[in-house]
Order: structure tokens, then sequence, then C-alpha cells
């Protein structure tokens, strides 16, 4: 990765400029990222040991805990050691990696999100045909596309930061390397580069958003002429799902959707994409699900199990 300018390194500005509160947000986001590393890999593992991974909507669950992780790990993990440091530096590379990874998991994510929204949307509004419909070999190949379309997302938001000159000032205005704040400091017009990420990056998480709203609209307006029970269950579903899209694509919209520009609102609104949604979502999906929750006593029994017969064993 060649620099062809007189940047090396970047200065992070991070959440606060206060040790105080900067020790606050230590203790905080550490609890945080040590709950999304045990929440996730719970339901990851729980869901691979069990028979529900053969179900479409467990399987996407597992891969979305798993983009979850590697999302979360791009920017937190690195968030919290600056939360400590006197200097808060990333190199150039470091940077440029950072912003590749962060848009590469993340754009997993949304595309993962969306296949959920239409295997909800099979399963609702085409019962019959389900099975047939979400095969294994179907669910393969959304997973796949997702991992092409998050590679495509990311490898055009790098292309467009990696060759601009970055002469000085070199201290970016957030806790991780993105797109906007690079572009500030870039030394030439950057406001047709703008135009460009807003229909990277927001138009896709727009149009996104937007087809994921009219399929659950689709889904709640189908289950009207269910029974009472049916209804429920899936409305109950559908309402995790809901929740999971409106946390991570609200505050993502409200960075990207707009002209290049960075506001100090920006980094409270990232913390949600970035940290809160990886945190919630195992809690939303199990909280509200007997199936993966009974996956889950059933792997620790099986491990409690385990240990005793071995405890045993001479």
């Amino acid at each position: 990765m060649e620099n062809r300018n007189n940047i090396t390194e970047f200065f992070l500005l991070g959440l606060s400029q206060k040790k105080q509160i900067e020790l606050l947000c230590f203790l905080l986001f550490l609890f945080c990222y040590i709950a999304i590393l045990i929440e996730n890999l719970l339901v990851m593992i729980s869901l691979t040991c069990s028979q529900l991974i053969n179900q479409p909507m467990y399987f996407f669950l597992s891969y979305l805990s798993l983009s979850d992780l590697c999302y979360t790990s791009t920017v937190t993990p690195k968030l919290i050691i600056d939360l400590l440091a006197e200097k808060k530096t990333i190199s150039y590379n470091g940077c440029m990696t950072q912003l590749f990874t962060m848009h590469f998991f993340g754009g997993i994510e949304v595309f993962i999100l969306t296949g959920m929204a239409y295997d909800r949307y099979v399963a609702i509004s085409k019962p019959l045909h389900y099975t047939v419909i979400m095969s294994r070999q179907k669910c393969d190949v959304i997973i796949a596309a997702s991992c092409a379309g998050g590679f495509l997302h990311s490898f055009g938001q790098f292309l467009l930061t990696i060759f601009l000159p970055y002469c000085g000032p070199n201290e970016i205005d957030h806790y991780f390397c993105d797109v906007y704040p690079l572009l500030k400091l870039a030394c030439i017009d950057t406001s047709r580069i703008g135009l460009l990420v807003i229909a990277n990056s927001g138009l896709m998480g727009l149009v996104t958003f937007v087809v994921l709203l009219i399929s659950y609209t689709v889904i709640l307006y189908t289950v009207k002429s269910y029974s009472a029970e049916n209804r429920h269950k899936a409305l109950s579903t559908c309402s995790s799902h809901i929740t999971v899209v409106v946390l991570f694509f609200v505050p993502l919209l409200f960075i990207y959707i707009r002209p290049a520009t960075t506001l100090p609102e920006d980094k409270v609104f990232a913390l949600f994409y970035t940290i809160i949604a990886p945190m919630l979502n195992p809690l939303i999906y199990t909280l509200r699900n007997t199936e993966i929750k009974n996956a889950i006593k059933k792997l620790w029994f099986r491990i409690i199990q385990s240990k005793e017969i071995n405890g045993k064993t001479p």
C-alpha cells in the first residue's frame, strides 16, 4: 500500500479530550466489547452445534453474528486502547486497512440483513414452497453474494481515499478512520468525491433500507389473514428483525446520506452501528426466541455433562 504524500500517520482526536470521560468510556466500551464477544460467540456456537443451523433463518443469524463480531473488532479494540493512550495515532497503512475492513464487514452485514428479510418474506408469503425456495444452496449463494457485495462496496470506498494527497494537518476528528473525516484532510477539492461516497454508501444504505421496509410491510400485511397464534409468532420474529434494521440503518443513513461534511454528532451516531447494534443484536434475537434459548441451554448442558464425565474418569 504505497503512500504518495508526506503523511505517514494520523492522530485520532477520539471521543473526548477529558481524561475522566475517557476513563469512563474505557470501562464502558471494554464491558461492551466483552459482551459482544461472549454473546455473538455463544449464538454462533449454539446454532452450529444444534439442528437449528439447517433452518435458513438461523443459518443467516449465525453469519450475522460472525459479521457483527468481525465488524466491531475492526474499530472497538483500537478505540479501547486509545482511550488510555496519551497519543492516539494510527499509521497511514493501518488507517486505510481499518477503513477497508470496516466497510467490508459492514457491507456484508447490510446484505445479510437483506437476505434475512427475503427469507422471512418467503416463509410468510409462500409457506408451502418455503423449503424448496430457501434451499441450502440458495442460502449459500446469498451469503456468497453478501461477501461479494461487501467487497465491492469496500473496495469502492478504498479507491476513493487511497489516491488522495494528504499534506497536513493529519488530525482525524473521529475515533476511527472513515471516508468523510479523511476527505476533510485531503489537499484537493473533494466535492465530487463526496458525491461518489454518497452514491456508494448513502444510496446503497438508503435503497437497502427502503427495500427492507417494503418487504416487512408486505409481511405485516400478509399476516393479517393468519390465525392469532401464527400471527403472534410471525410478528414476534419480524419485530426482532425490524428493531435490528432500525438500530443499524438510521444512524448509518444520518452520516452517509448527506453531503461530505463532518458533524460533532457523527461520533455518537457511529457508536450505534459500530458497538451498540452488534451488542444488542444477539439479545434482540435470543430474548424473544425460545428455540435459540433452548439451543443455548442444551449447549451448556453438554459442556457441564462433559466436564462431569471427564472429572469422574480416573
